[in-house]
């Protein structure tokens, strides 16, 4: 039986994944899928693939191809979630700040450099007609701490998943002031390089029963509430997630590594554009 150590942030994105390990369809076709937890998210991710401590990883797109961009040995090999990421804008409850403008120059929260949190910050910055070059970012590597450096004055906000950090905000303990969708699709499948070449039958496998398992996923009996007791997530809060969240047995289109990669050229993330070939094969 074929190893595979796949990694993905401990959101409800990835459960279809944890559906196919649980009830053993990776198993059936000679996969043992390691399911890799990474609470710090894309940045934490696109180092263990550069490390060779995971083969796969559930990441965020504009993460991924920045970080191949910059020297990552490894390729997306298929889109994941299509719909864009909601990210939420949050500040400490206590805080003075009650909207996005009021956020202009200052602190973001990230939780490394070359994540989701960091690159969207940039991109929001820009969107927003704001001076990028005056981001002074605060890495706070997950939640937990991110809590710590908004409560304390460390930093003034946090960009995370929205219904992620919605618990957070009922409980009074972070206040949202927006949200921010991403122009392109949220999650997508990156390989390494060497897994590529060592394990395409497997990762060819990996991809038929994920693929599977995706198409029906939002119509299996009960998904919501396994969905809200798993996640500890309001129900109506899931079936809202749910509502404007679609998976993807496709591969990335070029036009959204086009966008991805014009972004992060403009804003000075990349140091020039590559051919697609650096960043996507087929599998």
């Amino acid at each position: 039986m074929t190893t595979l150590r796949v990694g993905g942030v401990p959101e409800h994105f990835n459960l279809p994944i944890h559906l196919c390990i649980e009830e053993g369809l990776f198993a059936e076709k000679g996969i043992h899928v390691e399911w890799v937890e990474f609470p710090g998210g894309t940045g934490a991710m696109n180092s263990a693939l550069r490390n060779d401590e995971i083969d796969v990883a559930i990441i965020l797109t504009e993460g991924i191809i920045k970080d191949i961009a910059n020297g990552n040995p490894s390729k997306i090999i298929q889109n994941y979630v299509s719909s864009p990421l909601r990210w939420g804008i949050h500040v400490a409850a206590k805080s003075n700040f009650q909207s996005i403008a009021d956020l202009e120059d200052k602190r973001p929260a990230i939780s490394r450099y070359g994540s989701g949190s960091h690159v969207m910050a940039y991109v929001q910055a820009n969107e927003l007609g704001w001076d990028t070059s005056k981001i002074e970012c605060v890495v706070v590597n997950n939640i937990t701490t991110a809590i710590e450096a908004l409560t304390e004055r460390e930093a003034d906000y946090f960009m995370w998943e929205h219904f992620t950090t919605k618990p957070l905000v009922d409980k009074g303990i972070f206040r949202r002031v927006g949200d921010f969708p991403t122009p392109w699709s949220s999650f997508v499948i990156a390989a390494s390089d060497k897994a590529i070449e060592k394990d395409q039958k497997s990762l060819e496998l990996f991809l038929s029963v994920l693929n599977a398992k995706t198409k029906i996923f939002k119509s299996l009996e009960h998904i919501e509430h396994a969905l809200s007791e798993r996640y500890e997530q309001n129900l109506e809060d899931i079936k809202k997630w749910l509502s404007i969240t679609s998976w993807s047995q496709k591969s990335l289109d070029k036009k959204e590594l086009e966008l991805a990669l014009n972004y992060l050229e403009k804003l000075n993330m990349i140091d020039k554009k590559s051919d697609n070939q650096l960043y996507l094969t087929q599998i």
